[in-house]
C-alpha cells in the first residue's frame, strides 16, 4: 500500500513531534482515514523527506512523530520556467498539476488578449493561494519535495522582459516542430497561451523578445493538453523523463 505524502510548512527534525495545522488534520484523518500508529511520509519543500506516524488524534489536534530523514530528490536537473495564459477554473488547475508531475521548476500565470479570467487584487490573491495549493497537492502525489513556486500573475508583456535562457512559445502555425528544436542549455522558458492561444501581436512582440515560435505538430491543441505535451517532450528530449 501507497505510504501517504504530506506537506507541512514548518521547521522539521528528527524524533520530534509535529501537530498538524486544521486543514491537514481533516486531511489526514477524514479524507486519508489514517489512524493512528499508522505511517506517513512528510515534507516541507526544502529538500528531502521524514519517515513519521500519526502519533495523536483528538476531536480538534492531531500530530505526528518522525522518523529517519531521507535526503532524496527528485528534481528535474532541466530548470523549465512556465508563462501560462491563464485559463477558466479546471483548465488551470489541470495544467498545473501535470506541469508539476512533468518537473516545472516555476509557474508564472499570464493575462493575455484572449485571457477571459479577469481578477481583481482581492480574487488574484485568492487565486494565487488556490493555484499554490494545486500544486502542493501535486507535489504530495508524485514525490517531489521541492514546491516549484507560483508567481504573481503578470501581464504578458511584463512577464516577457524578465525571461532568459532558450525561449521557446507554441504556434500551433509554426513549422518548427519541438522535438526538432536545438537549445543552448541554459534552462527553457515556455509561454503557452490561454483558450484561444495568442493574438499575432503577442506572438510579434515574443519573438521580438527572443522566443521562437513552435508546435507541437498538425493539431490544434486545448491549453492544458498543450502544457502536457509541451513539458513531456521537453522532459524527454533534454530532461529526465524516459
Amino acid at each position: 500500500m501507497r505510504i501517504p505524502r504530506i506537506y507541512l510548512p514548518v521547521p522539521l527534525a528528527r524524533h520530534t513531534s509535529v501537530e498538524l495545522d486544521e486543514r491537514t488534520r481533516r486531511h489526514v484523518v477524514q479524507v486519508l482515514r489514517v489512524k493512528v500508529g499508522e505511517p506517513l511520509i512528510i515534507f516541507n519543500g526544502q529538500g528531502g523527506e521524514y519517515e513519521a506516524t500519526l502519533s495523536r488524534v483528538d476531536k480538534r489536534c492531531a500530530s505526528v512523530q518522525t522518523g529517519q530523514f531521507h535526503d532524496i530528490d527528485r528534481e528535474s536537473s532541466l530548470t523549465t520556467r512556465l508563462g501560462l495564459g491563464i485559463s477558466k477554473g479546471d483548465r488551470m488547475d489541470y495544467a498545473l498539476q501535470k506541469a508539476v508531475e512533468l518537473g516545472v521548476s516555476l509557474i508564472t500565470p499570464l493575462f493575455t488578449e484572449h485571457c477571459v479570467v479577469q481578477l481583481n487584487a482581492s480574487r488574484q490573491q485568492k487565486k494565487l493561494a488556490h493555484w499554490q495549493a494545486v500544486v502542493t497537492s501535486a507535489c504530495e502525489q508524485c514525490g517531489r519535495n521541492i514546491l516549484p513556486p507560483v508567481h504573481i500573475p503578470l501581464a504578458f508583456e511584463s512577464w516577457l522582459a524578465t525571461t532568459g535562457g532558450d525561449r521557446l512559445i507554441l504556434d500551433p502555425g509554426s513549422t518548427q516542430y519541438l522535438a526538432d528544436t536545438e537549445l543552448a542549455g541554459d534552462g527553457i522558458t515556455l509561454c503557452i497561451g490561454p483558450e484561444g492561444g495568442f493574438s499575432q501581436a503577442e506572438l510579434n512582440q515574443a519573438c521580438a523578445a527572443g522566443f521562437s515560435p513552435v508546435s507541437l505538430g498538425p493539431r490544434v491543441l486545448r491549453t492544458e493538453t498543450a502544457a502536457i505535451g509541451a513539458l513531456a517532450v521537453i522532459q524527454s528530449r533534454w530532461g529526465d523523463l524516459g
